[in-house]
């Protein structure tokens, strides 16, 4: 099996060479089906990944997969990380930001019937879940971006703990024992190359 695989991969590196999408596709729906897997179309999106004014120049809109005709996107989600086309990460922090600013108004209206250990619980399996999930990739992008992250374990600590929004939120992240988000980052790095 690992011949094919293999003739298919450099079949398809010699047709790339030729940059002929149609012949690219059908190579890989061969792959496919002999790995015993279906290409859907009406499930496929095509994004162009680039730097800004590359992308901008391109001028296909639809590509052709199979017998339909797919649209190009400028974002999509895969394995629950959303990546843009300029791999700024930019949709993926909005994405979290707002499911977890959703969850926090959820987990707002139940806090104040719960002990602290059973909100910081709560708080720290649906907030921290989405500000730790494939965090690694936040390596590298910018300050402002990453800045949008904060404010939301700004609000979970303050939820837990029932500190004011003009209070100094350091200190409480430092007594619930909470990495800032840079640092859990940064964190998670190291520990993967460790």
């Amino acid at each position: 099996m690992l011949t094919t695989d293999k003739s298919i991969f450099y079949h398809c590196q010699r047709r790339a060479n030729l940059w002929s999408t149609d012949s690219l596709i059908e190579d890989v729906d061969a792959w496919l089906s002999a790995s015993r897997l279906c290409l859907n179309p009406s499930k496929t999106q095509v994004l162009w990944l680039g730097l800004r004014y590359l992308v901008d120049r391109i001028t296909v809109r639809h590509v052709p997969v199979l017998f339909s005709s797919v649209q190009v996107v400028d974002s999509a989600r895969d394995l629950g990380v959303v990546i843009d086309s300029h791999l700024t990460m930019a949709d993926h922090v909005t994405a979290v930001c707002r499911a977890a600013y959703f969850h926090l108004r959820q987990l707002h209206l139940i806090t104040r019937s719960l002990s602290v250990d059973a909100a910081m619980t709560l708080v720290q399996s649906f907030i921290s879940c989405y500000l730790d999930y494939c965090n690694s990739l936040f390596s590298g992008i910018t300050d402002s971006l990453l800045g949008h992250l904060q404010p939301v374990q700004n609000a979970a600590a303050r939820l837990v703990t029932g500190t004011r929004r003009r209070d100094h939120i350091t200190p409480v992240l430092r007594q619930l024992h909470w990495l800032p988000v840079r640092q859990r980052v940064d964190f998670k790095l190291v520990l993967l190359v460790y």
